[in-house]
């Protein structure tokens, strides 16, 4: 029985408590019917029953606790209250990836080839130049070089588990056999009844049975910035949103609960994340494909062409050893030694250019997948968001003012003159708790740390700005009595003391504002105290609905002038209430919201002209959610969703005609009764979509969703939940300042400052390497044709061989690596960030048009230009004609579509580089002894001239090729030859 998992609704028993959440064994956590199993939402009913039934649930008594000894006997029935690490990958086998993946295996199997001609010449042949071995030699070295190189790049890899642990608490304080006593938290076991304090961490997932002022930061789970209140009362179906629920590993800001356990490690909500992140597979990046398939096609043209000259050798009467060094030849001159190198260098370059704008690139295939992206998944808070609380609007004197929400905050424009105000402000920064952290008087007051929730924060940041000195107020009006705000009053209530006046005390009120509104019987206007009438009621409703509506957290605020009869010393009581609390005057309301980052809204709309779909998904509130996406454009002003076209026409949801509408907000609970289809169907119709309220679960369902649809997704996420996601995404984008450790860990690249706006500049950035690679393609590749044309010339024709293998080696290795390079440096074309993403399936990094180009109509300019040049017969003069057609093939291949004089000559790197493969032509050609070495013999200076048309030729036809392109988008030329 200790292996199965079975569900107890569907055998009418209960099982174990550890099974109770449809998890059994940690050895089969990562099989794939356990992935599955954890994809689904958290199924229990422990926040629904009676503490009578969690007694009998559980076996154990709520005021005595476990025995010793039956915590000892479940403790081994479950295992201890920890993480199941899942296998890793071991290190040496991450290091044989790099050296054995992708490009590196057709330069082994060209090493291999070489080696074997080598073998082959040395028995059978009685020349014994050893040309094959030493290219064997060089491109093992190659191979060996980049993978560690790799490697070393790739060394801090994703350690997902590890960031996990950091985050357990390690002691626990439980009740066993009536006594208190702290243990280790591995110890905790199911049914032990924990009582926990402000500052714990919650040692396992906990069903309240008390709790006094207990509220926890959940953030790291739900994404809720705000500390969450807690009590023993079941208060929603869901146990995620119910308050009766403290989760594993999220902390305890204030008050006390005392709590039973309800699931231990593995079997807890965050063990669930845990095992769903580290037991998703991914797959291939889009670049490993691209090489993948270019390694195939490449394969695929070297075989042809071998096996064709192989055949045509013998019937031209060659023997079968020549015919096989003749194959091992042609297939080993089409292999581009240069390539891996240029490939590795770019995408580090990439990494660097990013790291220096906040993307750190953990994985370099990295760099250019988020080029390939379709879709974002973005999170809300932090990301799309400030992450702090700011004052958004006031409402006081019948009218509603708006205050400043930017970063700087410079100030708010509303009159500051009015009583009101004033009055207003003396509430905001007397009745509310938080306050500044020492030493901080040199940074400005928006940027200073704070004790306290957010929304005080808020307002005592706002206060300070837009009023005075909070600290002052509060040491001329010092608090004399209390009630912090609770979940069940849902207000704050503090008496001041003021020195000098007839009525020395005064209450002040903060909270929920149709609570304080009950409260107050008078209204203030301009300073003026008049009873509340209908009107007043009317206006109050009309901008509670307006404020809530944009998504904002609105406070109420009253006072009251408590009368000469509670004189100075008097002993107010807040448990057994001994003043006033009804007949309050109603001052205002204050609403504040986490704003939008400024950036935000122009990197959204630079998404959607690159056509990039940005999806948000928040733990938050749809409202809140919405106003959000309205703000910074992820629903566009001219596109209305099902409910505001209710709202606009007075009409239900259901009749609303859904076929025009391309914006829709999507709630968890919604999205729980979706199957796959219904899911697939939303991501499809709608071109605007925002998902409030979802699980860790669901942001990862949705990512999948994407990725049926054939997009190329990047999630961006901080918290534990966000973990799953930022796996399973194409490329997982996790936040350098409020992400954890564990999300950082599960990511791809992070964004050093939290901001949206740096993921587009990652886009341009992928985008622009996927450019450059074609070009640094393009360029290596024009030059294999005029290395294999003498082998096929010398077989079909036997005009003797002008170009050795060191030879080529030189050009490959040598003159033709930094220009290839050098192409990694281009700047971006200015159309990079108005194309459509490109189609994986057809906008290949290798494509016909691009082998096309490479292999066919410029080289049909070279090949007229090699005939001329053998007929000098020399090494030499064939060596220096590649390398000055090199100059027109580097120069034309530093744009796709736009002109060269469009482009300019900017790229220092490239000009270096054309330098470079000249200086090392000449050096080559110069230098004494290279006649032994490398066959070549000082050239005389009027033949390195012979190659300069054809070079000229090379350079009009293309730039006349392009201004067609440009002239006639879409039509034929395009389509054949735009690479």
């Amino acid at each position: 029985m200790a292996n199965s998992r079975i569900m107890a609704s569907s055998h009418g028993w209960n099982p174990s408590p550890r099974t109770s959440w449809g998890l059994r064994s940690n050895k089969s956590l990562i099989k794939k019917k356990d992935i599955e199993e954890l994809k689904k939402e958290v199924d229990m009913d422990d926040h629904k029953l009676t503490l009578e039934e969690l007694s009998a649930k559980y076996s154990v008594d709520l005021t005595q606790g476990h025995s010793p000894e039956k915590a000892r006997e479940i403790l081994l029935r479950d295992g201890p209250n920890t993480l199941t690490p899942p296998p890793s990958t071991p290190e040496w086998f991450k290091f044989l990836k790099q050296l054995f993946g992708g490009f590196s295996l057709l330069l082994w199997t060209g090493a291999i080839l070489c080696f074997l001609a080598d073998i082959v010449q040395y028995h059978f042949k009685d020349e014994q130049t050893r040309d094959n071995l030493y290219l064997g030699i060089v491109l093992t070295a190659v191979v060996i070089i980049t993978g560690c190189f790799s490697y070393y790049q790739e060394a801090k890899s994703s350690k997902i588990m590890e960031s996990f642990k950091d985050m357990l608490p390690q002691q626990a304080m439980v009740v066993r056999g009536g006594e208190q006593m702290q243990i280790h938290v591995r110890d905790v076991v199911v049914g032990d009844i924990v009582d926990v304090k402000g500052g714990d961490q919650i040692p396992a997932d906990l069903r309240l049975i008390l709790a006094q002022g207990c509220k926890v930061d959940n953030s790291s789970l739900t994404g809720e910035s705000e500390p969450q209140n807690r009590s023993a009362d079941f208060t929603h179906e869901n146990p995620l949103e119910t308050k009766n629920i403290c989760f594993f590993s999220t902390n305890c800001v204030e008050g006390t609960a005392r709590g039973i356990v309800i699931a231990t490690g593995d079997a807890t909500v965050m063990g669930r994340i845990a095992s769903l992140a580290s037991g998703l597979k991914t797959g291939k990046t889009p670049i490993a494909i691209e090489i993948e398939h270019f390694i195939q096609l490449i394969t695929g043209v070297a075989a042809f062409l071998g096996v064709t000259f192989f055949i045509l050798s013998l019937c031209l009467g060659y023997n079968w050893l020549e015919a096989v060094i003749f194959l091992i030849g042609i297939i080993v001159a089409n292999v581009p030694e240069g390539l891996l190198a240029t490939v590795t260098v770019s995408l580090t370059l990439t990494a660097k250019r990013m790291a220096r704008k906040n993307c750190l690139v953990k994985n370099l295939e990295a760099v250019e997948t988020l080029g390939s992206t379709s879709t974002i998944c973005s999170d809300k808070t932090g990301t799309l968001t400030q992450n702090r609380m700011t004052v958004a609007h006031l409402w006081f004197d019948k009218k509603v003012y708006e205050a400043d929400t930017s970063e700087h905050q410079s100030g708010s424009n509303f009159d500051k003159g009015s009583d009101s105000w004033i009055i207003l402000a003396q509430i905001a920064a007397l009745c509310n708790r938080a306050d500044f952290k020492p030493r901080q008087e040199s940074l400005p007051i928006a940027k200073r740390a704070t004790t306290g929730d957010a929304s005080e924060s808020a307002l005592l940041k706002f206060i300070e700005q837009s009023y005075c000195s909070v600290k002052e107020v509060r040491a001329k009006y010092p608090k004399v009595a209390e009630i912090p705000f609770n979940s069940s009053n849902k207000y704050q209530l503090s008496i001041h003391f003021r020195e000098g006046q007839p009525e020395p005390y005064v209450l002040m009120m903060k909270g929920a504002p149709e609570r304080i509104f009950d409260f107050c019987s008078t209204y203030l206007l301009d300073g003026q105290e008049y009873p509340i009438d209908d009107e007043m009621k009317n206006a109050f409703e009309n901008a509670y609905l307006e404020l809530g509506g944009l998504g904002e957290r609105v406070l109420g605020f009253c006072f009251l002038n408590l009368p000469s009869s509670f004189p100075e010393g008097f002993q107010f009581d807040t448990v057994e209430i001994n003043f006033p609390m009804t007949e309050l005057c109603f001052v205002g309301l204050i609403s504040m919201i986490d704003p939008p980052r400024t950036a935000v809204p122009e990197a959204v709309d630079k998404c959607r002209c690159a056509g990039i779909k940005v999806i948000m998904v928040t733990g938050d509130h749809p409202i809140t959610a919405k106003a959000i996406a309205k703000n910074v454009g992820i629903i566009s002003e001219d596109n209305e969703t099902a409910e505001d076209i209710a709202a606009r026409l007075y009409i239900p949801v259901s009749q609303v005609d859904t076929r025009d509408i391309k914006a829709i907000v999507v709630h968890g609970s919604d999205l729980k009764r979706m199957n796959s289809e219904q899911l697939d169907h939303i991501l499809k119709n709608y071109k605007e979509i925002v998902f409030a309220r979802t699980s860790p679960q669901q942001k990862l369902i949705i990512v999948e969703g994407c990725q049926r649809q054939g997009a190329i997704v990047a999630v961006t996420g901080d918290g534990v939940n966000d973990s799953p996601a930022l796996k399973k995404a194409d490329i997982g984008i996790a936040m350098g300042i409020s992400g954890s450790d564990v999300s950082k860990q599960a990511a791809d690249m992070i964004l050093l400052d939290d901001n949206f706006a740096s993921i587009v500049t990652g886009v341009e950035e992928g985008r622009l390497i996927f450019d450059n690679l074609k070009k640094s393609i393009a360029y290596t590749l024009t030059s294999n044709i005029p290395e294999i044309t003498p082998f096929l010339l010398f077989i079909i024709f036997s005009i003797p061989l002008p170009l050795g293998t060191i030879s080529i080696l030189c050009i490959d290795l040598g003159t033709d690596m930094v220009p290839a390079i050098s192409l990694a440096y281009e700047s971006a074309e200015s159309d990079i960030m108005k194309r459509r993403p490109r189609n994986p399936k057809v906008d290949n990094l290798v494509n016909h048009r691009l082998i096309g180009m490479a292999y066919g109509q410029i080289v049909i300019f070279k090949t007229y230009e090699q005939r001329k040049v053998v007929e000098f017969t020399c090494h030499t003069a064939f060596f220096v004609s590649i390398v000055v057609v090199q100059w027109a093939d580097l120069i034309i291949c530093k744009t796709r579509r736009n002109s060269v004089f469009q482009q300019g000559m900017k790229n220092k790197v490239l000009i270096f580089g054309l330098l470079e493969e000249t200086f090392l032509a000449a050096f080559l050609s110069y230098t004494p002894g290279m006649s032994v070495a490398l066959r070549m013999y000082p050239l005389k200076l009027n033949w390195w001239l012979c190659a300069v048309p054809y070079s000229i030729i090379i350079f009009l036809y293309d730039e006349t090729r392009r201004l067609i392109i440009r002239l006639q988008p879409g039509g034929w030329l395009e389509k054949e030859t735009y690479y």
